[in-house]
């Protein structure tokens, strides 16, 4: 759980840099792939990450900028731009909604108790754990999955190195 806004921000800025990269390896054309019929798509989870965090609305928190919530895009750059805008729209929401102190209330969403602080954490963790769905179906379309954690097999090929199995 987040109990300073800045310590928020700091993360936040750095996993969604990691979130642009991800995004911004995108095509238009990739944004079909889906692992199997029947589940979303690539383009589907791209979309749903920009409008999870519109979800910090159900919070409190008042966006400057509202949701462009017409369905997922068919243009990767769409999607890519409309993350970096609402991005920057829920941090200002929080830095000038929220205080260290709002962080530990507690707000009921759909029956269950959760802390501001403790909401933003799972806001991370949802993203982290798309982004980690979105670089498998990058793979299956055959797209160059950028850095995430660290080399990618693209990046240990390019530096003629064996990648690891």
């Amino acid at each position: 759980m987040f109990t300073k806004i800045d310590e928020f921000v700091q993360e936040f800025e750095m996993e969604s840099a990691v979130t642009m990269r991800v995004l911004d390896s995108l095509t238009d054309e990739s944004l079909t792939q889906a692992v199997s019929a029947n589940q979303r798509t690539l383009g589907q989870i791209a979309w749903h990450l920009v409008g999870s965090i519109y979800y910090m609305t159900y919070l409190g928190l008042s966006f400057d900028e509202p949701l462009k919530d017409n369905g997922a895009p068919a243009s990767a750059a769409e999607i890519a731009g409309e993350y970096r805008r609402i991005g920057q729209a829920m941090l200002r929401a929080v830095r000038s909604q929220w205080t260290d102190e709002s962080l530990g209330q507690v707000v009921n969403i759909g029956g269950e108790d959760w802390q501001n602080g403790a909401s933003l954490r799972y806001t991370l963790r949802h993203e982290i754990h798309h982004r980690g769905q979105m670089t498998v179906l990058m793979r299956q379309a055959g797209l160059r999955v950028p850095d995430v954690l660290g080399p990618t097999r693209d990046d240990w090929i390019d530096k003629g190195m064996e990648p690891y199995a």
